[in-house]
């Protein structure tokens, strides 16, 4: 599995926004950046994505900044990767072989099943991975880059 630097940067910063709490005042994105060491340009891009995504919601102003939209523990890993990345790619699907009528699979098609297990399992992990879990284990200094 490949996460692109963007999609890390998302996690970071929702991770900074979990872990100020949803009493706190919102964040903001100079504080995120230096936090966690994203430049804050691309931190503003990241943040319009996540808002789009509904993951984050802003508030403007001089006490603006930004807070998570819902409950920490109701946003998991595979959420923020699609909202940065774009949804999962379809699986590939298996060469044709010329003998498809045979009682046993191709090999093309013993490992299309295989890296389809592997893409059910990275699923399931980062599904009910949330950020409410990744913060109870993390310090802020954690998470710097």
């Amino acid at each position: 599995m490949k996460i692109s630097a963007k999609a890390e940067y998302a996690c970071l910063a929702l991770l900074a926004l979990a872990q100020s709490g949803r009493a706190a005042p919102p964040l903001r994105i100079r504080d995120i950046a230096r936090s966690r060491g994203i430049p804050e340009r691309y931190l503003v891009q990241i943040l319009l994505l996540l808002k789009g995504a509904g993951l984050v919601a802003s508030t403007r102003g001089a006490s603006g900044g930004y807070r998570l939209a819902r409950p920490a523990a109701e946003i998991n890993l595979r959420e923020v990767l699609s909202a940065i990345d774009g949804p999962d790619l379809p699986p590939r699907e298996p060469s044709s072989t010329p003998d498809s009528s045979s009682a046993h699979p191709s090999s093309a098609q013993v490992l299309a099943g295989v890296w389809e297990e592997v893409r059910q399992a990275e699923r399931c992990v980062l599904e009910r991975t949330t950020l409410a879990l990744l913060a109870a284990q993390a310090t802020p200094q954690d998470w710097i880059i």
